[in-house]
């Protein structure tokens, strides 16, 4: 399975890429939105993309709309966010295309019942 991890921050994107190389994705990665773009399209498809929140300051919801709109419904899309969203933001999140969030920070376990729920549950 591949996944993308879209994160300013190159500690997250460390952490995220041990956790998710460890349940056997194929992990890339991409600072801000413009960049997950281009990662994506050398990637041909994900099935998994964790998309930092950042208040949607980095265009994350515009992303994910975009993503939704040049991927195929396989693809699960998961917002990373600092803290539990509003009624407004998680609606926004969804209508662009989310399938759930996580909320930083976060356990492995935490991670484990997220992509469980998405449909990418894994063994070890």
């Amino acid at each position: 399975m591949k996944a993308l991890v879209v994160d300013a921050s190159n500690t997250m994107r460390s952490v995220l890429h041990r956790i998710l190389s460890m349940r056997g994705f194929t992990v890339e990665e991409a600072n801000d939105c413009t960049q997950a773009m281009d990662v994506l399209r050398s990637m041909g498809t994900a099935d998994l993309v964790l998309v930092d929140w950042v208040a949607n300051q980095s265009g994350s919801l515009e992303f994910v709309s975009r993503l939704r709109h040049e991927q195929a419904g396989d693809t699960r899309v998961m917002m990373l966010v600092a803290a539990e969203p509003g009624a407004r933001e998680l609606h926004g999140a969804l209508i662009a295309g989310a399938d759930d969030y996580l909320i930083k920070p976060f356990t492995a376990l935490q991670m484990d019942e997220k992509l469980a729920q998405v449909g990418l549950a894994w063994r070890i």
